[in-house]
């Protein structure tokens, strides 16, 4: 009988004893499994090849086999129904919030297999392609719900949910993780490789200063009356440049010049059952596409009913991006990272933390802001004083808590009711669209 992934080499034309020289090479190689890939993971099941492999009809088998890895391989494919539920209460006209609400959840699911077919497709695209795929996918529902907000002008969300995105990862994430952690190991040093957290730390820091240029800017001009909307989109422009620069520098830093200190340590031998591809090169390529613009539809329905569902629940915009949002679309990846604390392998869960935040502070906003600017839409990197300030903070407390290379749960307890609080600011923060790029151009031109 033929297992599934058996059925994924004959789909490519290949015999056995090639695919065996093919999985030698890609494990001698070094197949990147970044701690993205093994955050997510812990949220995979293993599939039954008995399953499929009566079917006569082989290409009915391969696409019963691809179906029973990709919608079935998951421990959150019960949120796939959320998926066409979301698409008929849209088409039905239910209530926005309904709509709200469903594609949030069906999102879910599928940011989790998103970051399990990039990795599928690295199998057969070598460990550089690999790493650049996880290096731009690995955010792929955030990067999309914020395109999307950007196409349909509404900038207060786009920044919100990429803001949230950062601090979620750094104070949620990273601080459950520590929490967990350090109460599952009381008897146990965990221990930490600092290096990897120092340069996402710098980054993180460079990304500050370039969100803090262009508000700095708009206080020290704003005594003199003198509009400075065109300045500001300007010198945004030029930061994204640098800190789009900046990123690729990491990623060659990462993928090149030093890849062992961004290795996931302590991988064992429970993860050897992972190295290797159990679909095809063009059947995760079929599936990514076809998830990713599933994705997209959803991230329309959320961008377009959010202001609905804040009128209906009652909360504010902000909290909804900042929020709700980050956690929802990331909740699969966030759960992995505190398995691995609790596992007593903080490297890991440090890199999905401290990575996540890094690639959206330094890649998918200034791509933002890039796209922005093709697009002829004013998006500029002024997160206002609010948002910028709890950034600032967040970063410096990371860095401090990080600073020893050593953990315990009281570091988490920290981290935590920063976020609280944060939450909490955000919550009874209801000033109406105070990001709408629009009308401050217009209110700064009519000055």
């Amino acid at each position: 009988m033929e297992s599934a992934g058996e059925l994924s080499y004959m789909e490519n034309g290949e015999s056995n004893k090639s695919v065996m020289g093919k999985e030698t090479c890609n494990n001698n190689g070094g197949v990147i499994r970044t701690a993205h890939n093994r955050s997510n993971s812990f949220m995979r099941k293993k599939s039954d090849p008995i399953l499929v492999s009566t079917i006569r009809f082989q290409m009915l088998r391969q696409f019963l086999a691809n179906l029973q890895q990709v919608i079935f391989g998951t421990k959150l494919a019960v949120l796939f129904p959320a998926i066409p539920l979301a698409i008929a209460a849209d088409y039905y006209k239910f209530g926005r919030p309904w709509i709200f609400a469903l594609s949030l959840l069906g999102l879910t699911p599928l940011a989790e297999r998103v970051s399990f077919l990039t990795e599928q497709i690295a199998y057969y695209t070598g460990p550089t392609v690999g790493g650049l795929l996880n290096a731009t996918c690995g955010n792929a529902t955030e990067l999309i719900i914020a395109l999307f907000a950007l196409y349909q002008n509404k900038i207060h969300v786009l920044k919100y949910s990429l803001m949230g995105s950062v601090l979620s990862n750094l104070l949620l994430v990273l601080g459950t993780s520590l929490l967990c952690g350090g109460l599952a190991n009381l008897k146990k040093e965990q221990r930490y490789d600092r290096k990897q957290a120092d340069v996402n730390s710098g980054l993180l820091l460079l990304g500050l200063l370039c969100h803090m240029l262009p508000l700095m800017f708009r206080y020290a001009a704003q005594p003199s009356g003198v509009s400075i909307a065109e300045s500001t989109l300007e010198l945004s422009r030029a930061s994204s440049v640098v800190m789009l620069v900046a990123y690729i520098g990491y990623i060659i830093f990462q993928l090149k010049t030093h890849r062992q200190i961004f290795d996931a340590q302590g991988d064992g031998g429970e993860d050897e059952d992972e190295e290797k591809a159990v679909i095809g090169f063009w059947s995760g390529f079929s599936w990514l596409v076809g998830m990713t613009l599933i994705i997209a539809l959803l991230s329309e329905y959320v961008v377009g009913t959010v202001e609905a569902a804040s009128e209906t629940w009652g909360i504010s915009i902000s909290f909804i991006s900042i929020i709700l949002i980050p956690i929802v679309g990331n909740a699969a990846e966030h759960a992995g990272a505190v398995i691995f604390a609790f596992k007593n392998k903080l490297d890991i869960s440090l890199g999905v933390a401290l990575g996540s935040a890094t690639q959206i502070s330094m890649f998918a906003v200034p791509l933002c802001v890039v796209v922005g600017w093709i697009m002829r839409i004013p998006m500029d990197l002024d997160f206002s004083l609010l948002e910028t300030g709890c950034l600032a903070l967040t970063i410096l407390v990371v860095a401090f808590t990080l600073q020893d290379g050593t953990s315990h749960y009281m570091k988490g307890v920290v981290l935590c009711l920063c976020y609280i609080a944060i939450s909490a600011c955000f919550f009874v923060h209801k000033i109406p669209a105070p990001l709408d790029q629009n009308n401050v151009n217009l209110e700064l031109n009519s000055a």
